[in-house]
């Protein structure tokens, strides 16, 4: 750092928002010996810790115990008939978050970053204006790190009566009957939690798969798994909403009707940038509506740069951290680096649960040419005694050139964990060869990543959409 003591600057860096990628940002650029403030208008944490992956995630648990309990019958335990309550779940969450809230608090302060319980606005590329308070203060950089927010699209008559994943977490009481609409890993996840807990569960999806850009074989496996485990309804669309009754009427695209106790709409999210004064600092949104940087993070206006959800990237935490990790280390600590987006491993904790590195085998074959495809579908061997109808989906994607793995999808239990510890072999640059070599851990599902040998029947191409 250069000497700022006699620089019209009050601070060295003003991060506005105080979800992942900021506050690594703001501590780690504390760290390099900044001065660092950081405005947050809600709760530290932001989307993941306070209302997303964090609560989410302690739901998914909450749902697959329904699931466990019924397995237990088969391998000898007497299990009474469980009964679930949801104010219990959802006070232990709330306090879950809560914690973690303290300490994503308590870790800026002691890395001597300034928090600030308030709104900011950008009057000009070094200046920010606190709403609340009045206050200006001018900032030698400024970084953009406010996230997304979920929206209601397409708007139709009656979508107030609907709530997003936002207000989900709110819900006092556990509702009887559910509509989810949606298609991408919100809805998707949040529509395995309610049917996981009891509540009939409808998912409705405009397309005819659900995950649009995962894998096609993925895709239709978990259609097929979820149709089992609630009301699926693909090629549909709701055209307006209703009271009656006490409850929430939704008339679909045919005409017919639907009586819920509520609607989840989780049809996409939008950038965090009304209000926000960009055009002061001659900044232009992209045609997403997103701030647009260069792999710096760095916007049009050179003192100021964006990380996270707001940039459209790639709207996932660990993205964001590295991103905010990268920035600080770049402008702050003279190392700079930047986050490579094109190999991303990745979850959705729906049930059962997928994980991915990598290209699908559609992409694979447009931007690879010759592949090879290794395909393992088998029952896990829990379900040999307890009787679930369940199976498993591993695939291995090859370009056969260079015997690179280029992609790898799991579909089943843990498929979160296992794709974490694959994603580093991938990363790496492994080919099919190092898979081969590499020793099976038996008996365990993951096993079938490295003892399949021949590559699957030629299909035809499964069709992006």
């Amino acid at each position: 750092m250069t000497d700022t003591q006699h620089e019209p600057f009050d601070v060295d860096l003003f991060v506005i928002g105080g979800g992942s990628g900021g506050v690594r940002a703001a501590r780690i650029a504390a760290g390099y010996g900044a001065r660092v403030q950081l405005a947050e208008e809600y709760r530290v944490g932001g989307t993941c810790v306070i209302r997303g992956c964090v609560p989410k995630k302690l739901m998914v648990y909450a749902g697959r115990f329904a699931d466990e309990f019924e397995d237990a019958a088969g391998f000898g335990w007497e299990v009474g008939t469980p009964r679930f309550d949801w104010a219990t779940l959802k006070a232990r969450r709330d306090a879950e978050v809560t914690r973690l809230e303290g300490i994503y608090a308590t870790n800026l302060m002691r890395a001597g970053v300034e928090v600030v319980a308030d709104r900011a606005v950008i009057e000009d590329p070094h200046t920010i204006r606190l709403v609340r308070s009045g206050t200006r203060v001018r900032a030698r950089h400024i970084l953009i790190a406010v996230g997304a927010h979920p929206v209601k699209e397409p708007l139709i008559p009656g979508a107030e009566l609907a709530i997003t994943s936002n207000e989900v977490f709110e819900l006092e009481t556990q509702p009887e009957r559910i509509l989810v609409v949606g298609g991408g890993y919100i809805a998707v996840e949040f529509a395995g939690v309610f049917a996981s807990l009891g509540t009939r569960t409808t998912l409705l999806h405009r397309g005819d798969r659900l995950l649009r850009g995962f894998d096609g074989e993925i895709r239709q496996a978990l259609g097929e798994a979820y149709a089992k485990r609630m009301d699926l309804r693909l090629n549909t669309t709701v055209h307006r909403l209703d009271r009656r009754d006490g409850a929430i009427c939704a008339t679909l695209h045919d005409g017919s009707e639907l009586l819920v106790d509520q609607v989840l709409v989780a049809t996409g999210r939008r950038p965090n940038v009304a209000g926000l004064g960009l055009e002061t600092a001659g900044i232009t949104l992209d045609a997403a509506g997103a701030i647009p940087v260069d792999r710096f993070s760095q916007t049009a206006a050179p003192s100021i740069y964006a990380v996270g959800d707001v940039t459209n990237r790639a709207a996932l935490t660990p993205i964001a951290i590295r991103e905010g990790h990268a920035f600080a280390d770049t402008v702050f600590g003279g190392k700079p680096w930047a986050v490579d987006h094109g190999l991303i491993p990745t979850a959705v904790f729906s049930t059962p649960e997928i994980g991915v590195v990598g290209h699908g085998e559609e992409v694979a074959r447009r931007l690879c040419g010759e592949i090879d495809v290794y395909e393992a579908r088998f029952r896990p061997m829990k379900a040999t005694l307890s009787g679930r109808d369940e199976r498993i989906l591993m695939k291995i994607i090859v370009e056969r050139a260079s015997d690179r793995v280029v992609g790898v999808h799991v579909l089943g239990h843990d498929a979160g964990e296992i794709i974490q510890a694959v994603g580093i072999a991938v990363t790496m640059g492994a080919t099919k060869a190092d898979f081969d070599r590499t020793i099976a851990v038996h008996p365990t599902a993951g096993e079938e990543l490295v003892t399949m040998r021949t590559p699957s029947v030629v299909k035809q191409p499964v069709a992006v959409g």
